[in-house]
């Protein structure tokens, strides 16, 4: 089997230390993480991973079931890219002088779709978002006006089958309602319980 690009999508609480306890299952197995993310959800008090790796289906497969055995995951999934809407934000910070001089510099940045974030006298600093081949292609074209800097933020992605963690959740709670809340008749009475 081939090595491809798949996306992860890891729901969980989010509890201090889940994402080293979720790093050492990738150490362990020596994958390398492309690109790592972490947002909240719709869902309040849900967070999501979203992790690139390069890996055969079948290490993909295994890891996720791993992934979801800590106490703090709620579900995690595995996409290739044609399942998934995804998108990069990347940054180029490129001197000032070079971009007033060469006004075929703007008509490229339009081209590219990126727009400028500072103007100051001695660098502006432009962003855009896409795909990961598009963001090099404008780092290759600012290269010859002096590029002093890039990133690029991690991938952020949707599932294009999902219909949202929250409709997952009420179909979890249906299949597996929680245990009915009850109440304990003697809180807030400390002083009745406790008398000596």
């Amino acid at each position: 089997m081939l090595k491809q690009e798949f996306t992860m999508t890891v729901y969980t609480e989010n509890q201090i230390g889940l994402l080293n306890r979720i790093a050492i299952m990738f150490s362990r197995r020596k994958i390398n993480v492309e690109s790592l993310n972490t947002s909240p959800t719709e869902v309040p008090g849900i967070h999501r991973f979203t992790i690139v790796i390069n890996e055969t289906e079948d290490v993909v497969r295994k890891l996720a079931r791993q992934i979801e055995k800590q106490v703090d995951v709620l579900r995690c999934y595995y996409n290739t890219a044609d399942e998934i809407v995804w998108q990069e934000l990347a940054m180029y910070k490129v001197p000032t002088d070079e971009i007033a001089e060469k006004v075929k510099v703007e008509r490229l940045l339009r081209e590219y779709g990126a727009r400028a974030v500072v103007i100051r006298k001695d660098y502006t600093v432009f962003e855009t978002t896409g795909h990961r081949e598009e963001t090099d292609k404008l780092i290759a074209v600012l290269e010859p006006f002096g590029l002093l800097e890039f990133v690029r933020s991690a991938r952020v992605a949707i599932i294009k089958a999902s219909r949202g963690f929250h409709e997952k959740l009420k179909d979890f709670e249906q299949r597996q309602p929680s245990e009915e809340v009850v109440t304990n008749e003697y809180l807030n009475q400390q002083d009745k319980v406790f008398t000596m």
